[in-house]
């Protein structure tokens, strides 16, 4: 009886063994196969399906269809790479003649009417390609053709060179465009932060009738926050979470110029480099849009 005993154990020991060999094999297998997708290398070719569990056929059958997909996600942002790009080369050359020559005919003795319809051929034809410029660049950061690379730099310069840009405008309307000098430094992409403070300025500029727009930075501990202040109309507290969105405008701004992008851009630059975008305002007193940069 004992030798019987004996047996049953040896055989049911080496049955265990070979069950947790082969369970190894197929977690070494299924392991491989996770690296070589992960570098991109993997193909159904890396396998001999006859030699496979159940299991691992399953698995490297869905690999190949992730690396199938993700072949097609490519070769779809590489289409609409080339889009973007005819888009922006097409429109550009008919856009630069429309405005070059509605400033030839500015310069001609028109009659009142007429030079009143240059005028407006003008500014539609600016609005065209800042709407063109501003959607091209928004396809491509949200296609991930153009990426930022955030980099250690000091912000005096940004936002000196706001000050330089918008000064004359707010000039213009009889604002104050202030900027206090700082020492601070964040990590941001100087450009395309530069954009997103633009666009928060140039909105502060053209939707306050009189007073100021400052701009002013502070720290804390894991960030450096840029405020863009106004003395504004405000924006009602029903409508502070919709002004982010794509091509929205309020009804209170809808005769002025602008077209509901640059809010939605500045706020896709901002969380793309890790920051965020806050809004405090008050109907009537103005507002404030505070840009939290990374330090």
């Amino acid at each position: 009886m004992d030798k019987w005993l004996l047996l049953a154990l040896v055989i049911m020991a080496a049955v265990l063994w070979a069950m947790g060999r082969r369970s190894k094999k197929t977690v070494d297998t299924i392991s491989r196969m996770l690296d070589d997708a992960l570098e991109g290398t993997y193909a159904e070719a890396n396998f001999d399906e006859s030699r496979l569990s159940a299991l691992e056929t399953k698995f490297a059958h869905y690999l190949s269809a992730s690396a199938i997909s993700a072949r097609n996600v490519a070769a779809e942002k590489d289409k609409i790479k080339t889009l973007i790009a005819d888009i922006s080369h097409q429109t550009k050359t008919p856009i630069a003649n429309l405005l070059l020559y509605s400033e030839l005919l500015a310069e001609q003795h028109l009659p009142g009417e007429a030079g009143a319809s240059v005028e407006a051929i003008r500014a539609q034809g600016e609005k065209l390609r800042f709407l063109i410029d501003s959607l091209v660049k928004l396809s491509r950061l949200e296609n991930g053709i153009l990426t930022m690379s955030p980099q250690p730099s000091p912000v005096q310069p940004m936002l000196g060179e706001l000050l330089r840009q918008y000064a004359p405008r707010a000039a213009r309307k009889g604002l104050t465009l202030s900027v206090p000098e700082t020492d601070l430094a964040a990590c941001f992409d100087p450009k395309w932060t530069a954009e997103a403070l633009g666009n928060l300025v140039d909105n502060a500029v053209k939707y306050t009738p009189s007073g100021s727009v400052t701009v002013s930075a502070r720290a804390y501990e894991l960030f450096v926050r840029i405020d863009v202040t106004d003395t504004g109309i405000g924006i009602g507290e029903e409508e502070q979470a919709k002004i982010f969105a794509r091509f929205y405008r309020s009804e209170a701004v809808r005769g002025d110029e602008g077209v509901g992008i640059g809010l939605y851009l500045a706020r896709e630059i901002v969380t793309g480099q890790g920051g965020y975008l806050k809004l405090d305002s008050t109907p009537g007193k103005g507002s404030t849009f505070s840009v939290f940069l990374p330090r």
